[in-house]
């Protein structure tokens, strides 16, 4: 982890301290490495995709991969990248992205927060975000690593139909044994 990102934070203990290290747990290297693979894929950009935590961070961290991924799978939707070295700046870049994710379709739940990545807080959400957006591109027709997303597949009962599932004893609860 970076020092000087985490600098201004107190160290965590007890529960928050347990909380903490269960959150950093939940990181896959695999994940990882098939979310950058894609990222580099679809932007054309040659970069290192090894999962390893660091190279992750080190790769998304200035958030402009993940802007210029946007642009790519939602064209000018993000439409100034900041440059520089400036922290308030590289997070405005990692904020545009996630507002950009949630406008191509993500759920809040999908996305991530800025300091999850800034700060390296939950790097495991920044995958799971990647491999959503992955999901979402597609169902929109794009390449994609992983399964597809399910369709929405609503059923509508009669009240009739419904009035018959509660005559219907279930073996779940126990009472379908001879005595």
């Amino acid at each position: 982890m970076s020092t000087n990102q985490k600098s201004n934070r107190a160290t965590k203990s007890g529960f928050a301290h347990e909380a903490n290290e269960k959150v950093q747990a939940k990181y896959d290297v695999e994940q990882a490495q098939e979310a950058l693979r894609w990222i580099s894929d679809l932007t054309g950009e040659q970069f290192d995709i090894s999962g390893q935590k660091d190279n992750f961070y080190q790769q998304l961290k200035d958030g402009r991969k993940l802007c210029q991924l946007m642009n790519v799978l939602n064209p000018n939707s993000i439409s100034k990248i900041n440059p520089g070295e400036n922290s308030f700046k590289l997070m405005e870049n990692i904020s545009k992205f996630t507002t950009a994710a949630k406008n191509y379709g993500l759920s809040d739940s999908e996305t991530f927060q800025t300091v999850d990545l800034f700060e390296q807080m939950n790097l495991h959400q920044v995958c799971l975000c990647l491999h959503a957006l992955e999901r979402k591109a597609q169902k929109k027709g794009l390449s994609g690593l992983g399964p597809r997303e399910a369709e929405k597949n609503e059923r509508n009962f009669s009240a009739e139909t419904l009035n018959q599932g509660n005559s219907i004893i279930g073996g779940q609860l126990g009472f379908n044994k001879a005595r």
